[in-house]
């Protein structure tokens, strides 16, 4: 069985139409592995897409193979997670729409994945180095628009699919464009370049999320020079620094990423109200994620 990205696969199939069936979610009742609209596209030996796994994904697919197999270009499926029918102990109820690929439902499929990935929120991560490196790794599956800046092409790396990389060294202009909304996260090897990156992004009006690696001591010298150039209180209370702070003291940095991966969700993807950041003390215990 070969999987694809919806994307890529409703691609092929423009290009080269091979029978598949979607299996969209049209409507859920309690607890359900996905929301309405999720949909997966199953052909004989492809699947793309998901609709949340386990024993009600395998229900999709065998009946979308078994219209396959028949003929049929249309079924409605009512599923109970947790019924007999299903191995699945969800709670929920999930009405499912299984019909065959056409050219308009393909280009209505199109026009959904598009609207999703309009909508997704842009996050610029500035520097390229083992922790950068790692980040984009963690970062890239996730529902956002990731772009990579750093002047020094050879850091890089194998870019993961998705990722837009710039190699600049003119963070200011890269900055400037980062959409209300979007989130900022510095990790370049120069704490001067940091520095400068911070408040630039501080000042910026409208951005979600500002995060800086570092160290607990690190956020207070940075806070003392900040508010000596004009940076406000308000303005800085919105940094995060230490990123990833969640008591896990571990300097590895692929769980510096997978820390700072799940900060990145809540900040950006589902965003709360936050309680105004507090000052930090000099004496406050060291934590894993420092630079």
């Amino acid at each position: 069985m070969r999987r694809y990205t919806p994307e890529n696969l409703l691609r092929l199939w423009r290009q080269a139409p091979q029978p598949l069936v979607v299996a969209r979610v049209t409507l859920t009742r309690g607890s359900t592995p996905r929301e309405e609209g999720a949909f997966m596209l199953v052909g004989q030996h492809v699947v793309a897409g998901t609709v949340g796994g386990g024993a009600l994904e395998l229900a999709c697919e065998q009946h979308a193979r078994a219209m396959l197999h028949s003929g049929e270009s249309l079924r409605e499926q009512q599923i109970v997670l947790g019924g007999k029918n299903v191995s699945q102990c969800c709670g929920g109820r999930v009405a499912v729409r299984l019909e065959v690929l056409t050219p308009p439902l393909c280009s209505q499929l199109e026009q959904q994945l598009a609207g999703a990935s309009a909508a997704r929120p842009s996050l610029f991560l500035f520097g390229a180095g083992h922790v950068g490196r790692a980040l984009a790794y963690a970062l890239a599956p996730l529902p956002l628009r990731l772009v990579w800046i750093d002047p020094r092409a050879e850091e890089f790396g194998t870019v993961p699919d998705g990722v837009e990389v710039h190699v600049t060294s003119a963070w200011q202009d890269m900055l400037a464009t980062a959409p209300p909304g979007a989130g900022v996260l510095v990790l370049t090897p120069s704490h001067t370049l940091d520095a400068l990156i911070v408040e630039a992004a501080l000042q910026q009006p409208n951005l979600a999320y500002v995060g800086l690696i570092g160290s607990r001591t690190k956020r207070l010298r940075f806070e003392k020079s900040l508010l000596a150039v004009g940076v406000t209180s308000t303005q800085l209370a919105a940094l995060v620094c230490p990123i990833g702070d969640r008591g896990v003291r571990d300097k590895r940095p692929e769980v510096i990423a997978a820390l700072v991966a799940a900060e990145v969700v809540e900040k950006l993807l589902h965003p709360m109200p936050q309680t105004v950041g507090t000052t930090t003390q000099a004496d406050d215990p060291p934590f894993a994620l420092q630079g």
